[in-house]
């Protein structure tokens, strides 16, 4: 084979690789199919209900945890309070043991359980102190209509009107607040004798 022949032969088959690549190059491509408008519509309806039940979903769970955390807090408070009832009625049992100790004591004096008594009244006074109970000032002081309850008036020469003489119960505050008022006993001025009355006592004076 001549060379002139070889190099012919060479670009033949350069040529038939060319088109093997070309033909492998050309892929159809199979064009997107166009949706008719109602089509449209009906994927986006399609899609929209999807996201509305992942809505839902998301929903449902956080109401399920909203739940779970008001029925916590419930429960928490419930706790808390009944906790509270305890530390206070163990102190108060505390008290009631040292009652019934005074009161069983064999051949207690008078004396002894008056002691006795004050000891025990000493124990609660510092119990209603922790727990931010202060009692009332009433004795001496003017009457109060946010803090006394008047039980009722005595003349007095002795007291200026409207200040408390008596105190049938102490009253108390709670963190400041009113617990309860104190019952009291108020001043008031002596009655002014009329004439008649005047002429009565100077007839009894003569006499």
């Amino acid at each position: 084979m001549t060379s002139k022949e070889k190099q012919n032969t060479e670009e033949e088959e350069q040529e038939e690789n060319l088109e093997i690549e070309d033909q492998e190059e050309e892929v159809p491509v199979e064009e997107k199919k166009k949706l008719s408008p109602l089509e449209e519509l009906q994927e986006q309806l399609i899609e929209k209900d999807l996201q509305l039940a992942e809505q839902k979903g998301d929903f449902l769970r956080e109401k399920a945890d909203l739940e779970n955390f008001r029925k916590r807090l419930i429960k928490d408070k419930e706790d808390s309070v009944q906790f509270a009832n305890q530390r206070l009625l163990k102190e108060l049992v505390q008290i009631n043991d040292n009652l019934d100790r005074a009161l069983d004591a064999p051949n207690a004096s008078l004396e002894s359980l008056r002691e006795g008594i004050e000891m025990i009244q000493k124990q609660f006074a510092t119990f209603l102190k922790n727990q931010k109970v202060e009692p009332i000032e009433a004795l001496g002081k003017p009457f109060d209509p946010s803090l006394h309850e008047v039980m009722s008036q005595l003349e007095s020469e002795d007291h200026d009107e409207n200040i408390v003489m008596q105190e049938y119960s102490k009253g108390y505050t709670l963190n400041g607040r009113i617990l309860c008022s104190a019952k009291v006993v108020i001043a008031k001025k002596p009655a002014k004798a009329t004439p008649k009355e005047k002429t009565k006592e100077s007839v009894k004076e003569e006499k």
